[in-house]
């Protein structure tokens, strides 16, 4: 198997993109996931100096009947091999319908491989829909904490409701996780979350807490990063409660990159290919994905549907890894020629076409885009001048707008843009072109703030300006907290909840705000 270290050396070597080489390195780590059946080279007996399940335990994916069930084995997680020794250890898997494990319904072994961190994805299979399971792991004299999960409804089913939230933006070093303490309260169904699970900026002094270590670079640091993030007990205990659907922004990678530009001056695309095969590798190693997502190199296929029935169907997409680099710098600009033209890509051809695709098959009552930056196309200016951010969807304003032309023209029943990335609270109503107010509403935009990132305060932000400037903006505001939705075929609600500080335990949550929309008619009113 190719190694990480030996990659970044050919691709430097070769002085450009070795396909031939990045490929064999992901052809490698696409076979370890079916070590699972292949138990008899592993250790069955390993004893641990203290516990390997310190990061917990995580489910998501799921379908109708199966789910992905995930833990990682760190008896001491904040070095690079998690305190294990390179040799692969065999872990056992239970899933029963009780929490005492009275009833087992499914279990098996798992292979825990050193080339995947020592990492755990099952996909749990034979499962029945619309049902809650309780999950649990075994390794050596060492059993994990129980999580709960659960299938989603039949293809066919038409479910009552649907109770879910959605989350971004948790830089470790900004605040506390209280938003999660609260979120575990509120017995969802689902959590989605939209991107930046983790940041990769370098330590600093001032802070709440502080990341270990520099701004990682290669595959170990990402995961000391990742396993820094995950050892948080309100994550790792939210996770534990109801199966995740994760997506990443750029934190996961660097600030604001672009396929495989990098915005920091002076880095190659070789270069940045080749911190995304670390980045990558180190994601799928921490987060409950199929075998479908496991990375190839800098390549990961990471955009898919979730189904609940027919009551709702999530696209959830990837707006980093095809888009073109940003028009104008990734800052904030006029939507000029550059902005407005017809090459820029945020999702690249492929997933465009998946997506058409997807939601012209979909039966579903409610259509959603789970996804990461802001689609409406806000203008930050007030006044005369007209500035957008060239990050979000207003910098591939084409795109954007073709892609609105196509659910207004297609006629997709009931579209809702779920978004993260701007640590702010947003409602938008959505038009094909968000400039012209007297343009029939296509979709809503609800935008999550952040769960801890720029902190207690938030950046300033001219609340007022922003909302008289664009009149399709029904709400705004720079708390911290998460999104809480709740779906029936004839209504969709939004709550706000957001958190009155992060900077130490122990805030209360409340309410911020609630918005509805109704099946069949577009557009938001307060509730």
């Amino acid at each position: 198997m190719l190694d990480l270290t030996d990659l970044r050396a050919a691709v430097r070597s070769e002085g450009g993109v070795s396909r031939r080489l990045f490929l064999a390195y992901g052809a490698a780590l696409s076979a370890l996931p079916g070590l699972a059946e292949r138990t008899a080279a592993a250790d069955q007996k390993v004893t641990f100096s203290a516990d390997p399940f310190s990061l917990g335990v995580a489910s998501g994916d799921s379908d109708n009947e199966s789910v992905v069930i995930w833990t990682r084995l760190t008896p001491k997680p904040l070095e690079p091999s998690g305190g294990m020794r390179p040799e692969a250890v065999c872990v056992r898997w239970e899933v029963a319908d009780d929490e005492a494990f009275k009833t087992i319904v499914r279990s098996g072994t798992a292979v825990a491989a050193p080339q995947l961190g020592h990492s755990v994805h099952v996909e749990v299979e034979g499962l029945k829909p619309d049902r809650w399971y309780f999950y649990r792991f075994r390794a050596g004299d060492a059993t994990s904490p129980v999580g709960r999960t659960r299938t989603t409804p039949a293809p066919d089913a038409a479910p009552g409701g649907l109770k879910f939230a959605f989350a971004s933006c948790q830089h470790y070093e900004h605040g506390l996780y209280t938003a999660y303490e609260h979120m575990a309260k509120d017995d969802l169904d689902l959590v989605f979350h939209l991107g930046d699970y983790i940041y990769e900026r370098h330590a600093k002094e001032a802070g709440v807490r502080r990341h270990i270590g520099a701004k990682p670079a290669t595959l170990d640091e990402y995961r000391v990063r990742h396993a820094q993030y995950r050892a948080d007990p309100l994550l790792h205990r939210m996770h534990a409660r109801c199966p995740w659907v994760v997506t990443w922004d750029d934190h996961e990678v660097e600030n604001n990159y672009a396929n495989d530009v990098s915005a920091r001056a002076g880095v190659t695309p070789v270069e940045m290919l080749a911190l995304r095969a670390s980045a990558y590798q180190a994601y799928y190693e921490a987060m409950p994905l199929r075998k479908r997502s496991v990375p190839r190199g800098p390549d990961m296929k990471l955009y898919r549907t979730i189904n609940f029935g027919r009551l709702a169907a999530f696209q959830v997409l990837d707006t980093r890894q095809f888009r073109t680099d940003q028009a104008n710098g990734d800052g904030k600009q006029e939507l000029n020629a550059a902005a407005l033209a017809a090459g820029n890509t945020i999702l690249g051809t492929e997933q465009r076409g998946w997506l058409r695709a997807s939601l012209l098959r979909s039966e579903a009552t409610w259509n959603v885009l789970a996804q990461q930056v802001l689609m409406g196309m806000i203008d930050f200016e007030p006044g005369e001048a007209k500035l957008y951010g060239m990050d979000a969807w207003s910098g591939y304003a084409h795109e954007r707008m073709k892609l609105f032309e196509f659910l207004a023209t297609r006629k997709v029943p009931n579209p809702v843009v779920l978004t993260g990335d701007s640590h702010k609270n947003w409602v938008n109503e959505l038009r094909v072109d968000d400039r012209n107010a007297d343009a029939p509403v296509v979709a809503t935009e609800f935008a999550g703030t952040s769960i801890s990132s720029t902190g207690d305060d938030g950046k300033p932000l001219d609340e007022k300006a922003i909302l008289a400037e664009n009149p399709f903006v029904k709400f705004l505001n720079r708390q911290r907290g998460y999104v809480r939705c709740a779906v029936t075929p004839k209504e969709w609600r939004t709550d706000f909840v957001v958190v009155g500080y992060v900077s130490k335990p122990g805030a209360p949550a409340v309410t911020k705000a609630s918005f509805v929309v109704e099946a069949g008619r577009p557009g938001v009113k307060p509730s």
